[in-house]
């Protein structure tokens, strides 16, 4: 492909003349239609070709004047040779430097005509046709790079187009979900990864706002789970935390040859790479946010690509909002029907059993009064009192627990007021602690893990006899959650007596518990060395949330 020829080199190229004699440019110049001829070569085979005609004519003028045969024959010859000669070389010059370039000019003009303009013409000594082939050839060349530039043009029209349907596609997607969220964390991970090609990234992380105010991990591509937790510990003053790129690099905000020592493991400066930061926005509040790491200067002129991923975080961030909203109704709904449940018990068992207790205590009143020795009725008596007693003291319990909830701020909050209110109420020692910062599992997962701590710890009360009770959560990077409860009390055989089941059935309501949220839950006692209630439960691999997405 032949390079673009610039002005000063046009005009020196049409501007050189043919190589010729200094005379024959003057004639030349003076008669231009001779510049052909000159630029051809053809003036000296056309002048000798007419000085042999003069000569013969002279000759046979000679020979009739009565000149001598001989010597006029062999000059005749001569000029007849001389003739010839000259007229081959001008048909042959006429042919290879006029008419043949001609020809090609022809074909190349056509080419050019045609829109095929990648025709280089190169021509050695061809006159006065070099000059406008070299002047052909510079258009075609130039017609080649505005081909080229229209190419790259179109090319990039292409692209932007083509990025600016993904994101639409993208935006139809979000207001799409928007009605139908299942996980929301599938949904972040969905759209990380179409954010990441968008904007042509290395890596990339999404992170989700809890309700405690921090920024929870949620997923990352092009970063494995051990970077992004030693990327945590990281000193700040030395790298910026939490910058994560592909697995094994880490972005440094400072000297990246120190980081790389410190930490063993290579890792880019801030010069080396760039960072895009899509807030997911709902109101003013960030719900969450999108971390793209991009390499140096993929920023330059990609103002469309910043607002689309910008409008792709806002609709996302109504799809949050909306999830969120959409979980709190759900919450409160469970909250009415349970306060209402509660309602009904308090104003139709609970009055029976205030209505009973009142009965039994004028029974009593009765029997102070008879003369016959009461001791086997008051013995009787006794006995239904304490039913009566110990069945209301159930009822209130099943009440505040339907009137008290998860608390809002989360399981961890729930169960220390559990344990502080067990601790008032019974008096015994009871001790919680908490190895996770945050939970990350629905409202109704945590009613479930609420309840079974709240049933061992009834258990404990009834049964136990114990003096000392722990309670402890901990959690692991792998999202698994593990929950124990353990007394010091008398404790109980393993081994259930089928004759009467009615003493197991809390055992059986927390087991049933578990299954119903897909955790593990095991039970261990024996007699005289308390008991031990540890569950086991990962969010991420409940089966019914597998089977409500297959469904959906």
């Amino acid at each position: 492909m032949s390079k673009a020829l610039t002005n000063d080199e046009k005009l020196t190229r049409c501007a050189s003349p043919p190589e010729a004699s200094g005379l024959l440019l003057t004639i030349a110049g003076r008669y231009p239609y001779l510049q052909v001829l000159v630029a051809a070569r053809l003036i000296w085979p056309l002048i000798a070709l007419a000085l042999a005609l003069l000569l013969n004519l002279l000759l046979v003028f000679w020979f009739v004047r009565g000149g001598e045969a001989g010597m006029v024959g062999l000059l005749l010859i001569f000029s007849i040779l001389v003739a010839i000669a000259a007229f081959a070389i001008g048909v042959n010059r006429l042919r290879n430097r006029l008419l043949a370039p001609l020809v090609q000019l022809e074909r190349a003009v056509g080419d050019v005509c045609q829109g095929e303009p990648w025709t280089t013409l190169i021509f050695d000594d061809v006159g006065v046709l070099g000059p406008l082939a070299r002047d052909l050839d510079s258009l075609s060349s130039e017609l080649i790079d505005l081909y080229e530039d229209m190419d790259n043009r179109v090319a990039r029209q292409t692209r932007r187009l083509a990025q600016q349907t993904t994101g639409l596609k993208a935006l139809y997607d979000v207001a799409a979900s928007i009605n139908q969220i299942d996980d929301m964390d599938d949904l972040l991970m969905r759209f990380l990864r179409i954010l990441k090609e968008m904007a042509h990234g290395v890596s990339a992380t999404v992170q989700l706002t809890t309700t405690e105010g921090l920024m929870r991990l949620v997923g990352s591509l092009g970063a494995d789970d051990r970077l992004l937790t030693e990327s945590e510990q990281l000193p700040v003053p030395l790298c910026q935390c939490g910058k994560t790129l592909s697995s094994g690099d880490v972005l440094c905000e400072h000297d990246a040859v120190l980081c790389s020592k410190r930490n063993n493991r290579h890792m880019y400066s801030s010069e080396e790479m760039d960072q895009i930061t899509v807030p997911l926005k709902f109101h003013g509040d960030v719900l969450g946010l999108y971390r793209i790491y991009i390499k140096k200067p993929a920023l330059e002129g990609r103002e469309e690509t910043y607002d689309l991923l910008s409008t792709i975080g806002s609709h996302l961030g109504i799809a949050i909002a909306k999830h969120r909203s959409d979980e709190e109704a759900r919450r409160l709904s469970i909250i009415e029907e349970r306060t209402a449940l509660a309602h009904e018990l308090h104003d139709s068992l609970a009055q029976t059993l205030a209505s009973l207790r009142f009965q039994v205590r004028m029974l009593d009143e009765t029997l102070e009064q008879e003369t016959i020795d009461p001791s086997p009725a008051r013995s009787e008596l006794e006995r239904i009192k304490n039913g009566l007693d110990e069945a209301h003291t159930e009822l209130r319990e099943l009440l505040n627990s339907f009137l008290a909830p998860v608390d809002q701020r989360g399981l961890i909050l729930a169960l220390e007021k559990m344990t502080q209110r067990f601790k008032q109420d019974t008096g015994v020692s009871i001790f919680f602690q908490s190895g996770c910062r945050q939970v990350n599992m629905g409202a109704s997962e945590e009613m479930q893990l609420l309840r079974i701590v709240q049933e061992s710890l009834a258990n404990i009360r009834k049964h136990a006899k114990a003096h000392t009770v722990r309670v402890l959560l901990t959690c692991n990077p792998e999202g698994e959650y593990r929950l124990l409860v353990e007394d010091d009390g008398v404790g109980f055989d393993n081994v259930r007596p089928p004759g009467n089941p009615g003493e197991h059935i809390g055992l059986s309501i927390m087991e049933e518990r578990a299954r119903r949220v897909g955790a593990e839950i095991k039970i261990e006692s024996e007699l005289g060395e308390g008991t031990r209630v540890e569950l086991t439960y990962n969010p991420g691999m409940n089966p019914r949330k597998s089977e409500q997405k297959e469904t959906h």
